[in-house]
């Protein structure tokens, strides 16, 4: 039979429940944890121990550098250097560092940072230029001025550097040391000339009527007429560059090309300062409120940029068209489906232009251009003296482009191959980002890696036979570093630790200086020779927090209610409490599920000291996660809380089926784009979960930025469909269990609103079960060991009180 208490609840649930109560009250003890919130959220650099980051080489490859600040004994990290050989590292001091030659970042190919015989380098340090004499190992300044010069290269036979200084393109002869202006950009509007105003009537009779009148004034008239054509004629002389007045636009991107003859540059509308947002810091030392101005909201769409040619040689400057890019005028399929047709007066498109690319002896020139709407990158030829575009590559997504090296961060991927025609890029055309060339004579593609993996940060070898990349071709949950020839072929792994192998490679290219980690071990510095044994460098962490046995959760794969099989970490308790905490990594596009040291270092501690206290603890890289491919990136288009919640949803029934574990004992956090996922759990999906921590969360994405949001969810006004059903706060009738919402008040990120907005929908509705935590001082990520403290004690009492054995004592 099937009885119902008075309160509509199954008497069958409530004996169920109040069995499992006295069972845990009389029988679950306390467990332990030697861990603590506190302990965890202290200040990182002391309690773990600060690890270093970003290793580079000098110039001639003799010294590794690298950032550190071993057991947090500074206010902030120092620069350390290490020989090649290895050794102890040894603390740069403050002369040296001010005095040091340039660093190694890559041989720059085309872009004539080096002379052609690399025996030179040109660079700018503190808005000054140099030259690095490789051979000697010596440094020449070549400017010392109050102006800031930048992006300085050789020219192409390698007598002079071309810099830039303010709006203009300079000269300089090393010879002689003469500079020439090469440009000559101007805001604002050509002086008009007083002389040739338009006059009425009236004031034409009085004009010509005083010159026929008077002679003064007709030889006047003839000796500035004098002046103007010799001023014209010594200006031709001297060669000096035509002057260009801009407007009032911004002008962008001042390139000139190798031959020296044409000068590219874009020109884009001026931002709309009006409809930015702003915020209020209550906790000053003025001890009044003071507000900022921050960023504006998505469907304030960034300025289109034109691109333009200034041919010096014949003095004309002339446009690019770039819708006469072929697709230029195609609809979305999102816009078809509401009936918006070609041609219509909504289906012109913006779009934005890259610099140019030139090839080291200045024959091609090759430009990217993106849609604004994200779903176009074309690669194109540019015809300098026409301004013409022919089409090399066109990559098309109906959700959005991206991956690694692609969009508008694809700078260091693009380059040709020196001394070819041959066009290097990447793109998701198999569904995962990988290297291409392209021949920008015969347009031949030319795909140079293949599989179900992605390259990251491909760079060519100084003789520009080889390729270097890292690459998860052995994984998706570990990263390694290879060389390939450079037309493709057989790829050889030269580093050989699992885990993230981040690589800086000499100029020589015998020596990797890592930057390497493992799941339970920040990053170190290592130095290895490709394919043997790396040779530790630094040792970063402190005995006590050595001290703690840190865990390394398995990767498992659960089958999703949609059939894909999705990757995620547990961590096992060695003594199960019954409950269970799911953590959701943020950003969206971010992998949190590999063999290295997670960016959620202080999320990772506390979930092992969660499972220390018996929970079993779930990480998963949801649909929308990076690391796994195009068709896993886009799977959240037009419905974020769609497909990437759903993930979370069927982790919760993994958890059931595989520790036997009820929903309702399942608990879930996360910050920024975990806290929304959070939300969305808990207001649509609350049969799956018990209770829930939102930090930092976005509450509706038609408040979030453009760039990020406009990607996935196209435009509020004209996908409104999408932001309605992507956005928590029109959910928030749903709420049934426990929600924790901390959030700071300075988060130019997700801005306090969003919460605030929140917090008042739940008013409205009559909601009891949720609490707000404001932290005044803290922004998106927390700084304070004493906010972090405070915002993880409420979550693990969170936990505790509602899934956790204390559930039963209340």
């Amino acid at each position: 039979m099937y009885f119902v208490h008075q309160s509509g609840v199954p008497m069958k649930r409530i004996l169920r429940f109040l069995t499992l109560s006295f069972c845990l009250t009389t029988l679950v003890v306390a467990q332990q944890s030697t861990l603590t919130v506190q302990k965890i959220m202290q200040d990182q650099a002391t309690w773990i121990g600060d690890w270093p980051s970003r290793p580079y080489w000098s110039e001639d490859g003799e010294t590794a550098y690298f950032n550190w600040n071993p057991m947090g004994e500074f206010p902030s990290d120092s620069l350390y250097k290490v020989a090649r050989t290895g050794g102890e590292p040894i603390k740069v001091s403050p002369e040296e560092r001010r005095s040091q030659n340039p660093t190694f970042s890559g041989w720059h190919h085309g872009e004539h940072v080096y002379d052609d015989r690399f025996e030179r380098k040109v660079y700018e340090q503190d808005g000054d230029l140099f030259i690095y004499n490789r051979t000697d190992r010596d440094r020449l300044r070549l400017t010392k001025t109050n102006e800031r010069e930048s992006n300085p290269r050789f020219s192409m036979d390698g007598s002079a550097i071309i810099f830039r200084r303010g709006n203009n393109l300079f000269r300089l002869a090393l010879s002689t040391g003469a500079l020439t202006q090469l440009t000559d950009f101007h805001s604002g509007s050509e002086p008009s000339d007083s002389s040739e105003t338009k006059l009425d009537d009236q004031n034409t009779f009085l004009k010509e009527q005083q010159t026929e009148l008077f002679r003064i004034i007709r030889d006047r008239m003839e000796q500035a007429d004098l002046r103007k054509e010799a001023q014209e004629r010594e200006q031709a002389a001297q060669k000096r560059p035509p002057t260009y007045y801009y407007g009032r636009k911004s002008l962008r991107r001042i390139q000139i090309d190798p031959t020296e003859r044409f000068v590219t540059f874009t020109l884009a509308a001026s931002p709309d300062r009006t409809k930015g947002t702003k915020s209020v810091t209550y906790v000053t030392e003025t001890g009044y409120a003071e507000v900022e101005d921050w960023r504006s909201k998505v469907g304030t769409e960034p300025a289109a940029s034109a691109l333009h040619i200034h041919d010096l040689k014949r003095d004309t400057t002339y446009q690019v068209d770039l819708l006469a890019l072929p697709g230029s005028y195609d609809v979305p399929e999102y816009l078809r489906d509401q009936g918006v047709e070609v041609d219509s007066s909504e289906t012109k498109r913006t779009l934005f232009p890259s610099g140019v690319v030139w090839s080291n002896d200045g024959r091609y020139a090759v430009i990217e251009v993106t849609a604004a709407d994200h779903k176009d990158r074309w690669l194109a030829r540019l015809d300098l003296e026409t301004g013409g575009l022919t089409v090399l590559d066109r990559q098309h997504d109906e959700a959005w482009i991206g991956g690694p090296g692609l969009g508008r961060f694809s700078a260091n991927t693009r380059r040709f191959i020196p001394n070819t025609s041959k066009y290097s890029f990447q793109s998701e055309e198999t569904g995962y980002s990988h290297l291409y060339t392209v021949d920008v004579e015969t347009g031949d593609i030319a795909q140079l890696t293949k599989g179900d993996f992605e390259v990251f940060s491909p760079q060519l070898s100084r003789d520009a036979r080889t390729w270097t990349f890292t690459s998860s071709e052995i994984s998706p949950f570990v990263r390694h570093f290879y060389r390939m020839p450079v037309d493709g072929g057989q790829r050889t792994r030269l580093t050989t630790m699992e885990g993230n192998n981040g690589v800086a490679l000499n100029p020589d290219e015998s020596t990797m200086a890592l930057s390497y980690s493992y799941t339970n071990r920040p990053p170190e510095v290592y130095l290895q020779r490709p394919q043997e044994e790396p040779s530790r460098i630094t040792h970063s962490p402190t005995e006590e927090w050595l001290s703690y046995d840190w865990r390394v959760p398995e990767i498992i794969h659960f089958e999703a209610s949609d059939g894909v099989i999705v990757p995620a970490h547990v961590f096992e308790p060695e003594n199960p409490n019954g409950a269970a905490v799911i953590f959701v990594h943020g950003a969206g596009y971010l992998q949190n599920v590999h063999h290295w040291w997670s960016g959620y270092s202080r999320e990772y501690m506390f979930n092992n000291m969660l499972t220390d206290l018996g929970y079993h603890v779930m990480n998963v890289d949801y649909r929308a996660s990076a690391g796994y491919g195009r068709d896993w990136r886009t799977a959240i288009y037009r419905h974020m809380g769609g497909r990437d919640l759903q993930d979370q949803v069927d982790a919760s029934r993994y958890l059931g089926a595989k520790y036997g574990i009820d929903p309702e004992r399942v608990a879930l956090y996360g910050g920024s784009y975990g806290g929304f996922i959070t939300l969305m759990a808990l207001f649509t999906e609350p049969e799956h979960f018990g209770a829930g921590a939102a930090l930092r969360s976005v509450t509706d994405w038609a408040h979030y930025n453009h760039g990020y949001t406009s990607n996935i969810l196209n435009t509020p006004a004209t996908d409104s469909l999408a932001y309605a059903r992507s956005s928590p706060i029109n959910f928030a009738e749903g709420l049934e269990d426990p929600l924790l919402m901390p959030h700071g008040m300075m988060d130019s990120n997700v801005h306090f609103q969003d919460i605030v907005r929140l917090t008042q929908v739940l008013i409205e509705l009559g909601k009891e079960n949720w609490e707000l935590a404001v932290y005044p001082i803290e922004r998106h990520g927390f700084s304070e060991p004493d906010s972090w403290t405070d915002e993880y004690r409420r979550i693990l009492k969170l936990i505790e009180e509602n899934v956790g054995p204390d559930r039963f004592r209340k």
